[in-house]
C-alpha cells in the first residue's frame, strides 16, 4: 500500500527512547488477540501495579518516550506482513503507555488520521484509563473510515498501592463520549475484576450505572504473572490469587453475580465481542464457534455472528499456516475452531483474524464452560 510521510505535523515534544530498550519493546508492532498493535511510544506515569510493562522490565520508565516518528510507525504497520487492509483489527499504544496522556494523545490522533487518510476501514481499538476530553472526541469524530472504539478502563480498585488513579476519571470520560460522540464507539472496559478486592455489590452496581453511558460493557479478570506478583509483594500487597496461570483469572462465582446484576444490559466476556456489538458487525475473533461464550450476548448480535460464521476451507487454512511457518501436518479443522500445534500467539491470531474463526493450540485447549479462563475459581 503506498504511503507518503505527512508534513502537516510538527516534530514531537517527547524524548527519544533510549537505544538500549528491551528487544520486545523496541519492536513496535505485536500481534495480540484484539488486534495488530502499534506501540512506538513507551513509558507511563500511571503506576497500575498489575501493568504488563513489568514483563518488559520497563515499569520504572514513568515518562513517555518516542521510538520513531508517527509517519514511519504507520508505514511499518501498513507494510507489516500480517496487515490486511480493511480486515486486520488494530490497536494503538496499549502495551507500554496510555494513548490519552498529555503529549501522547497528539501522536494518537496523528496516527489515526494518517491511517484514516489511507481510506482504511479496519477496526481500531483505543484503550485508556485517562481523560477523554471534548476536543479529543471532536477530533475522533472527524475520522471518516476507521471503525474507532474507545475502551474506557475502570476497575473501582481504591487501594493506591494497586491502582492510584481516581476512578471518577472513567465516568467523566464515558460521559464526555456519550454527550459528543456519534461515529466513535465507546465501551466500559471493566478490568481487572479480582475476587475479594473489587467485586462488592456496591462496585458491581457502580459498574452497572456506568454501563448506561456506554455502547457495551466488557468485563474480565486479572492477567497474573510472576513478575507482577513479585511487584505486588514488594509494595506489601497480599497475594491476590494462589496461581499465576497463562490465562486470565475470573472465578465463576464472581461472573455469576455480575451477570445477575446486569440483567439484559449488553455485557460481553470478550473484547472483540463488545467491539463487534458496538459497531453492529460480527465478531472478528470468531467466538461464535465456541457457543458457551455467546450465551450472554443479545439475540440480535448472535444472529449477526451466526450469519458470518463460515468454516474455512482446508486450502485456506493451510495457506495461512504456511505463511506463518506452522506445521501443516498437525492442523485439524472443526465446525467451531481450528486446532494447531507448537504455535505462538502471534501465529494463531493472524490465522484467527484472517478467517474470523477461533484457533487453539492443542497443548492449551479451551475447556467447556470456562470461557478461556484459568482454572482458579472454576475447578471447585
Amino acid at each position: 500500500m503506498p504511503f507518503e510521510p505527512d508534513t502537516r505535523y510538527a516534530r514531537s515534544t517527547l524524548r527519544p527512547a533510549p537505544k538500549d530498550l528491551p528487544k520486545d519493546l523496541a519492536s513496535i508492532i505485536e500481534y495480540r488477540k484484539s488486534g495488530l498493535s502499534l506501540n512506538h511510544i513507551v513509558g507511563c506515569p500511571l503506576e497500575c501495579a498489575y501493568c504488563v510493562r513489568h514483563l518488559f522490565d520497563n515499569y520504572g520508565m514513568k515518562r513517555p518516550h518516542l521510538i520513531m516518528p508517527d509517519d514511519q510507525a504507520v508505514a511499518q504497520l501498513v507494510h507489516h506482513p500480517a496487515f490486511r487492509a480493511h480486515q486486520t483489527p488494530l490497536q494503538i499504544f496499549n502495551r507500554a503507555t496510555d494513548p490519552l496522556l498529555p503529549r501522547v494523545k497528539e501522536h494518537l490522533h496523528r496516527c489515526l488520521e494518517l491511517l484514516d487518510d489511507l481510506g482504511l476501514t479496519n477496526h481500531m481499538l483505543v484503550i485508556t484509563r485517562w481523560h477523554v476530553l471534548e476536543e479529543d472526541v471532536a477530533r475522533l469524530e472527524r475520522l471518516k473510515n476507521l471503525k474507532v472504539t474507545i475502551l474506557i478502563t475502570w476497575s473501582g480498585i481504591s487501594d493506591p498501592r494497586i491502582e492510584p488513579i481516581d476512578s471518577s476519571i472513567a465516568r467523566a470520560s464515558l460521559s464526555t463520549l456519550a454527550s459528543f460522540a456519534s461515529r466513535t464507539r465507546k465501551i466500559l472496559y471493566w478490568r481487572p475484576i479480582v475476587l475479594g478486592l473489587n467485586d462488592t455489590d456496591e462496585l458491581i452496581a457502580e459498574a452497572y450505572s456506568m454501563s448506561q453511558l456506554a455502547d457495551a460493557t466488557v468485563f474480565t479478570g486479572l492477567f497474573h504473572r510472576e513478575k507482577i506478583r513479585d511487584y505486588l509483594r514488594s509494595v506489601n500487597v497480599p497475594d491476590l490469587y494462589k496461581l499465576v496461570p497463562r490465562r486470565k483469572i475470573l472465578p465463576r462465582e464472581v461472573e455469576g453475580r455480575i451477570l445477575k446484576a446486569f440483567g439484559g444490559t449488553p455485557i460481553f466476556r470478550k473484547t472483540s465481542c463488545g467491539v463487534a456489538y458496538a459497531h453492529g458487525v460480527h465478531d472478528y475473533n470468531g467466538h461464535f464457534g465456541i457457543k458457551p461464550i455467546c450465551d450472554i450476548c443479545p439475540a440480535e448480535q448472535v444472529k449477526i455472528c451466526a450469519a458470518a460464521h463460515k468454516v474455512p476451507t482446508q486450502r485456506q487454512v493451510l495457506g495461512l499456516a504456511r505463511e506463518v511457518g506452522l506445521e501443516i501436518g498437525k492442523i485439524d479443522i472443526f465446525s467451531g475452531h481450528i486446532v494447531v500445534e507448537n504455535s505462538t500467539e502471534q501465529q494463531r491470531y493472524f490465522i484467527q483474524h484472517a478467517t474470523g474463526f477461533q484457533v487453539h493450540d492443542r497443548a492449551h485447549p479451551h475447556l467447556p464452560g470456562r470461557h478461556g479462563r484459568s482454572e482458579e475459581g472454576w475447578t471447585q
